[in-house]
């Protein structure tokens, strides 16, 4: 005969191992914006209707992300965000309150937009499980990536940022991008890192650049 085992104290409806010693904590800020997404784009909205479009997808969970903005071509403000996405609670989470950000008072410019930051939506959040930071991320390049189409639209491309990856490690093709994603997947340490990535198996000379590259994006994104 088996007994149910009770839930961590404090943690009901969050995620918990099987044997019950760990837990993601997910604030009551995150469940209401999982179970009541703002912004959502419904199967029956004509897309056409908007100005500018984002995607963005992430190997590191297998989400992917789309959003629809309207800008005012005068002011450059955004009026309207929807978004649709294949993936976890905390990618729901973290786009519907990015959408209500970037609506608030009236909308920020795209100038303003284009600042907003993972760290932004996290702290509006009350935080996110660090395994789930990419998610945040997710939203942030999305919103960027729409920035990019509405001033591709508007013949405006002085004012695109293009974000290119640059290789690293010409023996194992890993790029910038790949060391950035490692360490928003929790690879903390040039170890882990290589782990991951395999950078500079073969080629030694190239790890103080990525020693430099973690220092970095623990700095941008986990302060």
């Amino acid at each position: 005969m088996t007994h149910k085992q009770e839930p961590i104290k404090g943690t009901a409806g969050d995620v918990a191992s099987h044997d019950q010693t760990k837990s993601w904590f997910y604030t009551d800020v995150v469940k209401d914006h999982f179970f009541n997404p703002r912004n959502f784009m419904h199967q029956d909205a004509d897309e056409r209707e908007y100005n500018a479009i984002g995607k963005v997808g992430s190997p590191a969970c297998g989400d992917e992300l789309r959003v629809w903005m309207k800008v005012d071509p005068t002011t450059e403000r955004i009026t309207d965000f929807r978004w649709k996405t294949f993936g976890c609670g905390s990618a729901i989470a973290s786009t519907s309150m990015a959408s209500v950000m970037v609506m608030e008072n009236g909308g920020m410019t795209l100038e303003e937009a284009r600042k907003l930051k993972p760290q932004d939506i996290m702290e509006r959040l009350g935080g996110l499980p660090q395994r789930k930071f990419h998610c945040s991320v997710l939203c942030d390049k999305a919103l960027r990536d729409a920035i990019n189409d509405f001033y591709r639209r508007t013949d405006q491309f002085d004012k695109m940022i293009v974000e290119a990856s640059r290789i690293i490690d010409p023996i194992s093709k890993v790029t910038d991008h790949d060391i950035e994603e490692a360490v928003l997947e929790g690879a903390h340490t040039l170890e882990l890192v290589q782990q991951k990535t395999k950078v500079g198996i073969g080629n030694p000379g190239c790890l103080p650049a990525v020693e430099e590259l973690i220092r970095f994006y623990k700095e941008k994104y986990f302060g």
